[in-house]
């Protein structure tokens, strides 16, 4: 898995031109990039979101879009609508922005929900459909949606089946204090406008992709991990727990994460570590658990402290060639 980590690094490297700190953060964008999923960004204005975003989108040669999202945004407007051409006298398909290999979507939950669900199949199927035709999307699809969680007024909250299409919901959260006074004085000394060059191709980006998925799980992790999901199904306090496509994403992403991390295995600190991410928000509370003010990730720590870990060894594959 040498390939994946090379790729890692090259990508890091080029983005902290612009990047101040976010290492965990972009370490999880590249985790839903090659888990082939989709990243939901919870976070206040002004924290780094869009630079990140394009620094990714321009690292790794992909078509960047930015989707700023309206009440008055129509689905046509963000997949594309079908024009009269009055010289060819021919109907022709205009793409919308959605037609890009990397989508930000800002405040999404500003859209209202026709608009919500158009991005749905695109994200689901890697495929639009405009007036009855199917239109493949170009891999990689990668989708960084974010939200706003402060402000309420004017917002369409995103329903339980749009959030279980994102792979993870994170936050960056505020820099330190070490890393604001670098981008104040970068601001200052006008450095913000580095500029990013390709360092892989989107074809290298699949073929990351196609590698992840051939990252070894043993059979105790497996279990491990199902074990993780299905205490959320039953546990007190939570209404709805995860349903199958999050145990599937839970697995993709931690396969990601050891690929990232240099390993062709995943271990149980890689379920650890990205359970409360990619679950959190796929879990619906009981109101006796929002009258007690625990929130999703309260209960999935308690979960977690619960379910039996296996052994370290039992994660290594039998022949791992090391």
């Amino acid at each position: 898995m040498t390939m994946i980590k090379q790729v890692t690094d090259k990508i890091r490297q080029e983005a902290s031109k612009v990047v101040v700190g976010q290492q965990e953060t972009l370490e999880l964008l590249l985790v839903g990039m090659f888990s082939g999923g989709h990243v939901l960004l919870e976070d206040v204005p002004g924290v780094g979101k869009t630079v990140l975003a394009k620094a990714l989108a321009t690292s790794v040669g992909c078509k960047f879009t930015r989707i700023q999202s309206t009440p008055d945004l129509l689905p046509s407007d963000v997949v594309g609508t079908t024009v009269y051409n009055q010289k060819t006298g021919d109907f022709e398909f205009r793409e919308g922005p959605l037609f890009s290999q990397l989508v930000l979507a800002d405040e999404i939950n500003r859209a209202i929900p026709r608009t919500q669900a158009a991005m749905l199949e695109a994200m689901a199927e890697g495929q639009i459909t405009v007036d009855g035709a199917s239109r493949r999307l170009d891999r990689p699809f990668f989708v960084i949606a974010t939200q706003n969680p402060i402000e309420s007024h004017g917002t369409f909250p995103l329903p339980e089946a749009q959030l279980d299409r994102f792979l993870m919901k994170i936050s960056l959260g505020y820099p330190t204090l070490e890393e604001e006074r670098t981008i104040f004085k970068r601001s200052r000394e006008n450095v913000t406008n580095a500029v990013i060059e390709p360092v892989v191709t989107p074809e290298e980006v699949v073929a990351v992709q196609e590698e992840v998925r051939k990252i070894h799980m043993s059979e105790e992790v497996e279990l491990y991990l199902m074990e993780v999901v299905r205490r959320t199904r039953d546990y007190q306090g939570i209404a709805l727990g995860a349903s199958p496509r999050g145990m599937i994403a839970l697995g993709a992403a931690a396969q990601a994460l050891a690929g990232i991390r240099g390993r062709d295995f995943v271990t149980p600190d890689d379920i650890k570590y990205l359970a409360p991410k990619v679950l959190a928000h796929r879990l619906v509370l009981e109101s006796s658990a929002r009258m007690k003010q625990k929130t999703a990730l309260d209960l999935l720590g308690e979960i977690l402290e619960e379910a039996m870990v296996p052994l370290e060894d039992d994660a290594v594959p039998a022949v791992s060639g090391q």
